[in-house]
């Protein structure tokens, strides 16, 4: 997501919409629809301002302020910050290291890869490897000295695999339970605007009109 310095600053200056107080109104929060489009609307546009947002969700600017308010204070929404091009940064190398962890020294293992400026992720997985480490450097040269020169010598790390990423393919900030739902219409959309003789299996569906005539034919 985008910085959302825009709409944050415009609730600095406007304050909590209902008088409510910062970092309680979204305590217990259960998000509705209106909620999933706020967040729709910030991953196209994190710096959108609350007017523009009001506009978009279709609430007014008061709800806006409150319900924004309300994601940031229940934790929803952790932060803003900015995306950047990797590439043009000189960061063009993406590998995936998985890697097998003494179960002992766990606690290492997550002091050494805090140390590790080039880490941009790391899970703790199921499967064949305890953990993945998503790392972005300028080459190929980088990764290997990372893999056999610091993660072989710690002693927590009993074994790794790495895989390098050639192309990302699709990358989104987040993804929302409504997105399936939306999903599901576009699919359905165009059977919808087909009409006509839709088959299902060996069934024909006619209209009403079409059926009366048909049975005075036959009358």
């Amino acid at each position: 997501m985008n910085s959302g310095e825009e709409l944050m600053s415009e609730i600095s200056r406007n304050g909590v919409a209902g008088g409510g107080q910062p970092g309680r109104i979204g305590i217990g929060l259960e998000l509705d629809e209106i909620h999933m489009k706020i967040l729709e609307v910030l991953r196209e546009n994190g710096r959108i301002s609350v007017s523009a947002l009001a506009e978009r969700v279709g609430i007014s600017r008061a709800n806006a302020y409150t319900r924004f308010e309300a994601l940031r204070a229940d934790g929803a929404i952790k932060r803003f910050t900015a995306e950047i091009d990797h590439v043009r940064a000189g960061l063009g190398i993406t590998a995936l290291i998985f890697v097998t962890v003494r179960q002992q020294m766990w606690k290492q293992f997550r002091a050494e890869l805090a140390r590790m400026p080039e880490v941009e992720y790391c899970a703790i997985t199921t499967g064949q490897h305890d953990a993945m480490i998503q790392v972005r450097v300028a080459d190929v040269a980088a990764v290997h000295s990372m893999v056999t020169d610091r993660l072989a010598n710690i002693p927590a790390v009993k074994a790794t695999e790495t895989v390098f990423i050639l192309d990302e393919v699709l990358k989104r900030p987040y993804v929302l339970p409504s997105d399936r739902d939306h999903a599901a219409r576009a699919q359905r959309r165009p059977a919808l605007e087909a009409q006509g003789d839709v088959p299902l299996g060996k069934m024909r569906f006619v209209g009403a009109a079409e059926g009366r005539a048909a049975l005075r034919k036959d009358t």
